[in-house]
């Protein structure tokens, strides 16, 4: 192995611009605005909205070509319209002068004219579907192909519409509206008013009044009483006639308003008139005909004795009515309990003596006993005597019951047989009085009914010439001042401004849409994102190889190849001036005085996930410190897959996986170091691929390799493999002073680059920051390569 070669005084410059107790960052680190808040934040979202559609430029323009494109068709298909426009003037309502001749009319206060919403209503009325639907009847729209279907009479195809958009299309001529005029079989009578209980009918004409009600525009015109009537159609023709239609409809519908309660009023009248008429005349018909069958000659006041005995009937069948009501109230009082024998009492004068003799008996004895016992035989003569004479007294009062309660129903019996033959007498009475009077009676009824017909005839006769009178003297407050022209230009669609809306809406959505899709991706793009989700400095963003830089470089590459038998991932050899080369440089700043106290010694470069340019970053960074004057080696610690030894061109039989797996003293690990000849770095590569990397890194070998190597090179960086899929970064992290960490842009997950961060993390690695790789867009990128570019013209103009 040749000696090392001793770094330059660029390398201390450098360093020394560290101070001794903090980290370098770049600039952009302490730039980030997490918030997104102020000046910056509304930046940094327009940076990103302009990011995206930079990066999708080409969806949005497929977005707005497709739907500018479909849009320019849609409006080509669409037929022209045109649009009719009649006015009609809406005066006051006044009252009708014949009214005031009418005594029986009152005068009404608050009249219509009077009310502010009267006008508005006449506005909604011009709209509603009665009224169209007696447009559409009146015209016959239903079966006219010229409104149900008017692109079939349109005479400009879709290509001649864009034509004609596009100025190169034909007028249409006097001969062409001769011909439309022709295919217009148009009725002039107004039809009448659908019923409203005719379902059937309303539902025919519902799409047709629908339609109407999407083309009819309303307006009343400022400070006037006039309205503005506006019908927009594919038909020029059918636009004036609908229109007109809708004016004098409107106008007769407003006349039949007014009459329509004194037109309704003479129909009822004149119906009345002849059905009182006919009724009269069956009347004496049947009065003529009742006389002579019931040979009624006079009605005089002597046929009425009948009425008169039928009178003195009534009178004495109340009286025994009466009477009968007394009678059964006196016997139905004796029926209570002991209500017989009280008025026995009233009347009895034997149980009044025997009842004083007991007295006086019963008052004997007692005086006996107080002498005598009742042995004696005086007191049991005295009770014997009592005892009879109280059975005596009982018979008595039973007797006297009896007799009072036959006589009380005797009597009752005696009032209802009275009263019953009382009224059959009057009914038999009534009868014959009704029978002799009935013809009398129906022949007043009849006579009665006539002289009733009669006046109400006389009256309706009256009402009937008044009314007439009303309707013939009603005035019309609406009518037609300007009837529609046939429309010679249409007014629509306007395709030029549907077409420019439908592009601005495109480029809008299509704007918004790769926004979404930026969402979406989640790869990391750019410096702040790695800034913003890593925490971690981007110490450098390397740009893509694109168009001249790639062409420029692929010749420079070729070259390259052919002398010094290298690869393409020697990059910045490839032009020192492009930007490419640039990046590395400030890479090389970055590592330089990324630590505190001098630049870092050993340096571990690795990836999250394969194919991210950890390699490529690995040698260029070597190529670029090398160049400062120090000594630089550059180990292949991807014992997996290794790739230095095809960069540059070495033998691969032994490396770092003969040393570690084998025990060589510090010469003879030196010794398998080779330096290369046109770039002055030391390299060594990965070895025979053994089958247990990970413990061959972990070993004890491999800190005294690095240790050794440490006191013979300025620089040692270390190629590894990548984090997420292997362990071997983890146990040389452990060892190194510090990691770049490498990732790809636009193309490494940030779940799993946040996950590699977190793993050498747990292991106590410090990571120097985060070298984002093919970036196919650096922002400044135009101006520091213009810079660079003059700088170094600038250099070649001096020295020459």
């Amino acid at each position: 192995m040749n000696e090392p070669i001793e770094p330059r005084n660029e390398i201390s410059k450098l360093t020394a611009l560290a101070k001794p107790a903090e980290t370098f960052v770049p600039s952009s680190y302490y730039s980030y605005d997490p918030e997104g808040d102020g000046e910056k934040g509304g930046y940094s979202r327009l940076h990103d909205y302009l990011r995206s559609a930079r990066k999708r430029i080409w969806l949005i323009l497929g977005i707005v070509v497709v739907i500018t494109t479909l849009a320019a068709f849609y409006m080509a298909r669409q037929p022209d319209v045109y649009e009719a426009k009649a006015n009609v003037q809406v005066d006051l309502e006044v009252s009708n002068p014949v009214l005031g001749s009418i005594k029986s009319n009152s005068f009404i206060l608050n009249a219509p004219s009077q009310d502010p919403g009267y006008f508005n209503t006449q506005l909604q009325i011009l709209s509603s579907a009665n009224l169209l639907g007696r447009v559409v009847k009146t015209l016959d729209l239903a079966n006219n192909r010229a409104f149900v279907n008017p692109q079939s009479v349109q005479d400009r195809s879709t290509w001649g519409s864009l034509k004609h958009m596009a100025g190169f299309g034909k007028k249409t001529t006097d001969e062409d509206k001769n011909r439309q005029v022709e295919r217009l079989p148009l009725n002039d009578t107004l039809a009448p008013a659908t019923a409203r209980d005719d379902i059937v009918e309303i539902n025919r004409l519902s799409p047709y009044v629908e339609s109407l009600q999407r083309s009819l525009t309303v307006k009343q015109i400022n400070d006037t009483r006039l309205i503005e009537i506006r019908f927009k159609h594919s038909d020029p023709q059918v636009a004036s006639k609908v229109i007109n239609g809708i004016a004098d409809a409107f106008a007769y519908s407003n006349l039949e308003r007014k009459t329509e309660t004194s037109d309704k009023a003479g129909d009822f009248l004149q119906k009345r008139i002849i059905e009182l008429q006919s009724e009269i005349r069956r009347g004496e018909e049947t009065l003529i005909n009742y006389a002579k069958n019931h040979q009624i000659i006079s009605l005089d006041a002597s046929q009425n004795t009948v009425v008169d005995r039928l009178s003195g009937l009534n009178k004495q069948l109340m009286e025994a009515e009466n009477e009968r009501k007394m009678a059964e109230s006196a016997y139905r009082a004796s029926q209570a309990p002991g209500a017989a024998e009280a008025l026995a009492e009233e009347s009895a004068k034997l149980a009044a003596e025997a009842e004083t003799k007991l007295i006086e008996l019963r008052q004997k004895r007692a005086d006996l006993l107080v002498e005598y016992t009742e042995k004696v035989p005086d007191i049991k003569q005295i009770d014997e005597q009592i005892a009879e004479l109280e059975k005596q007294a009982k018979e008595s009062r039973r007797q006297a019951v009896t007799v009072l309660t036959t006589n009380l129903a005797t009597r009752y019996r005696q009032a209802f047989a009275a009263e019953q033959s009382l009224r059959k007498s009057f009914n038999a009475q009534r009868g014959e009085t009704l029978t002799q009077n009935e013809a009398a009676v129906n022949y007043r009824i009849i006579q009665q009914e006539i002289e009733t017909n009669k006046g109400l005839l006389e009256g309706l006769l009256g009402r009937a010439k008044e009314n007439d009178v009303v309707v013939a003297g009603t005035p019309n407050n609406i009518h037609v001042v300007d009837y529609a022209t046939v429309p010679k230009s249409p007014v629509g669609p306007k395709r030029l401004e549907g077409i420019g809306l439908a592009f601005l809406l495109s480029f809008v959505v299509g704007i918004a849409f790769a926004r979404y899709l930026e969402y979406l991706d989640d790869t990391i793009h750019s410096s702040d994102d790695v800034e913003k989700l890593l925490h971690l400095p981007a110490l450098a963003v390397i740009p893509a190889i694109g168009n001249s830089a790639r062409r420029r470089l692929l010749s420079t590459v070729t070259s390259l190849q052919m002398k010094n038998d290298f690869q393409s991932e020697l990059l910045i050899d490839s032009d020192a001036r492009s930007p490419l080369a640039e990046a590395y440089r400030h890479l090389r700043t970055s590592i330089l005085l990324s630590s505190a106290g001098g630049a870092p010694q050993t340096l571990l470069v690795t990836s999250s996930q394969p194919a991210e340019g950890k390699t490529t970053t690995a040698v260029n960074t070597a190529l670029i410190l090398q160049q400062t004057g120090a000594s630089v080696l550059l180990i292949d610690g991807d014992m997996r897959r290794p790739r230095l030894h095809s960069i540059f061109g070495m033998d691969n039989q032994t490396g770092l996986s003969t040393i570690l797996a084998s025990k060589m003293n510090d010469a003879e690990m030196l010794s398998l170091v080779e330096r290369h000849k046109s770039t002055g770095v030391y390299v060594l590569t990965a070895g025979t691929i053994p089958p247990n990397p990970a413990e061959l890194i972990g070993s004890e070998t491999m800190q005294r390799l690095i240790t050794t190597l440490k006191r013979k090179f300025t620089h040692i960086i270390i190629d590894s493999p990548p984090v997420a899929s292997f362990t071997d970064s983890v146990l040389i992290a452990s060892l190194v002073d510090g990691a770049l960490l490498v990732v790809h842009g636009d193309h490494a997950s940030r779940a799993i680059v946040r996950r590699s961060k977190q793993m050498l993390h747990d292991v106590g690695a410090k990571i120097f920051g985060v070298v984002l790789n093919n970036v196919s867009e650096v922002p400044n990128d135009y101006y520091y390569s213009t810079y660079y570019q003059k700088y170094y013209k600038g250099e070649d103009s001096i020295a020459s």
